[in-house]
């Protein structure tokens, strides 16, 4: 299936319609967030180098012209005009790891009207799901407090494909490996992993399956100890830990139960045996929530695996994100529809200490104390610069949460830092509104949000 088909039908339709109007003029979509979902302080930009990736390779052929023209029930003539698109527009974006607060642009595109329509759905559909993820698994890390993560994402992630950008995005974020075998390999990121109950129940005893596996992994091992008596677990694998000479970088696996309890008898165990060295990971279930009580609580517990509800982003499994016209032939648009009002002009966010942000246009200078956030990242359809690393994506992430106030660090009931509009851009927003109400004898006094 081509990147370029997988759409919304409407892209293609507006986008012919552009093209038989002679509609080609450079435009601008801003793509944001309108609102936090409830429970977040923060988002963390996500999915822009895959989208830059999708950019670059962006080219209708005569296989797509077909496919279009096949769903539309017309002939392919009909769809002539769109054969050869492609995008060599300019984008400007909020680069990977950075936090971004409700109504902030993570990208704008500014391209010939019919390209940058077209690719519209499949933006949307890489930032907002991956920056979705990226903000779940950031709270993680706030939750841990400086205690490893691992992903353990990928067999209940949206997919396979979804499994791997969790991977990826929880590496982003600090996580210190993954379960994902393909995602260590393509990213660079430590694998780890233990062993399934099922392992243990296809063998005779539980000590047979510990030793079994020791036999078969000769260096630091982790042992899964819960599958029949978590107590009698945890004595077993002391004892075949000690039995072997594995101590130091071995650990155990807490999976069910209440793990606060279940980890503090297991300390007081392995530290009677003499296995202070052996380290207790805890996994089942796990999100910010579950991780946030059992540090408060004092658990022992060295690492956490979390896997289900941080790559789905249960609690906010998505975004409410939108892609939207901002100029067209260097005439400022914006929508008046009540709840979703936009702000006209290409943008630019100021940001200065501890997040105070302020909205402005994108030809403004920067007020005194602030940076801007979106840099030029593509201009003629080609990258500016070399694709961005993961450790300078984390690098980002880690600066900014530093400076997060500590009421949007927050895990339960959190309070975002709200941005302000600038000067210029209020002014200009009052202007347009008041042309188009002239226009079309409309009124209404939404506000820009």
């Amino acid at each position: 299936m081509s990147e370029v088909t997988t759409t919304d039908l409407y892209e293609v339709t507006m986008a012919l319609s552009y093209l038989r109007e002679d509609m080609r003029a450079p435009a601008t979509f801003s793509l944001s967030v309108r609102d936090l979902p409830p429970g977040r302080g923060f988002l963390v930009a996500a999915g822009l180098e895959p989208a830059l990736d999708h950019l670059s390779r962006f080219r209708v052929g005569r296989t797509d012209v077909e496919e279009f023209a096949e769903v539309l029930r017309r002939p392919v003539e009909d769809l002539a005009p769109l054969h050869g698109l492609s995008f060599d527009g300019q984008v400007r974006a909020v680069p990977e790891g950075r936090l971004v607060l409700a109504g902030e642009p993570l990208l704008e595109v500014t391209a010939p009207l019919p390209q940058a329509q077209l690719v519209e759905t499949y933006l949307l559909a890489l930032l907002s799901h991956q920056t979705a993820v990226a903000s779940k698994a950031a709270r993680c890390v706030l939750a841990a407090a400086g205690r490893p993560l691992v992903d353990f994402s990928l067999r209940r992630a949206h997919g396979p494909e979804a499994g791997m950008q969790a991977a990826r995005l929880c590496a982003l974020v600090g996580f210190a490996g993954t379960s994902n075998v393909a995602a260590a390999r393509r990213y660079g990121i430590p694998a780890a992993g233990t062993m399934a109950h099922s392992y243990v129940e296809a063998f005779a005893s539980e000590e047979q399956a510990f030793r079994a596996f020791a036999r078969t992994h000769p260096g630091p091992v982790t042992l899964l100890v819960d599958t029949y008596d978590t107590e009698r677990g945890v004595a077993t694998a002391a004892r075949v830990l000690k039995d072997l000479g594995l101590g130091p970088g071995c650990g155990i696996r807490l999976d069910s139960g209440d793990l606060g309890e279940q980890a503090r008898r297991a300390r007081t165990a392995l530290d009677a045996a003499g296995l202070a060295d052996v380290r207790i990971i805890a996994s089942g279930g796990l999100d910010e929530y579950a991780v946030d009580r059992l540090v408060r609580e004092g658990a022992p517990i060295d690492a956490y695996a979390v896997g289900s509800k941080v790559g789905t982003a249960a609690d906010a499994p998505y975004l409410d994100a939108a892609y939207k016209l901002v100029e067209y032939a260097r005439r400022p648009v914006m929508k008046l529809s009540s709840g979703k009002v936009t702000a006209p002009g290409p943008k630019q966010v100021f940001r200065g200490p501890g997040l105070r942000d302020v909205i402005g246009l994108a030809n403004e200078e920067p007020p005194d104390g602030t940076e801007p956030l979106l840099r030029t990242v593509m201009r003629g359809g080609l990258r500016t610069e070399p694709p961005d690393t993961p450790a300078a994506a984390r690098a980002r992430f880690e600066t900014d949460l530093a400076a997060l106030p500590d009421e949007a660090r927050r895990i339960e009931h959190p309070v975002a830092p709200a941005p302000t509009a600038s000067t210029r851009l209020t002014a200009l927003t009052a202007v347009v509104r008041h042309r188009i109400e002239s226009r079309t004898g409309t009124s209404g006094r939404s506000t820009y949000a």
